[in-house]
């Protein structure tokens, strides 16, 4: 029965954050330009100035906390392979060195990986050199997503 309970009630917060975050998107953003950029696919604007546009479009709830922050999303590599598209990214703006950085890389990398296009999104270990050494510790423990060195020049 309690187990029953906390299920509910957690049910229904997840409900209400990702209205609110809907919600605040939608003031931030146009919906038409946003579902231009939705349909636009991703092997067309790889290596463009279209690319950060259209991976944004294609963010959940997690988005909100990008734009409401100040922050944002930069490609620092991609490749091509078999299964669909890898990408390295690294936050940008504001979203450096937040205490919420963890849940925002797992959620910016969730998001991206449920895209057919989009088989790996990983981040810049430089990314880490933003954080103090408490903050890095914690990012590499709670996280839940992959660094990788990205050698210079890309």
């Amino acid at each position: 029965m309690d187990d029953d309970l906390v299920r509910a009630y957690a049910l229904e917060a997840q409900k209400a954050m990702e209205e609110e975050a809907n919600r605040r998107i939608a003031e931030q953003t146009d919906a038409d330009e946003e579902e231009r950029l939705r349909n636009m696919r991703v092997k067309d604007v790889v290596g463009t100035e279209h690319i950060v546009p259209v991976l944004l479009s294609r963010l959940g709830p997690v988005r909100a906390a990008l734009d409401g922050h100040g922050g944002g999303i930069a490609v620092s590599m991609w490749n091509h392979e078999e299964l669909g598209y890898e990408f390295v990214l690294d936050l940008t703006g504001a979203c450096l060195s937040c205490g919420a950085a963890p849940g925002t890389l797992e959620g910016v990398r969730d998001d991206l990986e449920n895209d057919s296009e989009i088989s790996t999104i990983r981040f810049s270990s430089s990314l880490l050199d933003t954080f103090d050494e408490l903050g890095r510790e914690f990012i590499l423990a709670h996280g839940n997503v992959e660094f990788v060195d990205v050698p210079s020049g890309n």
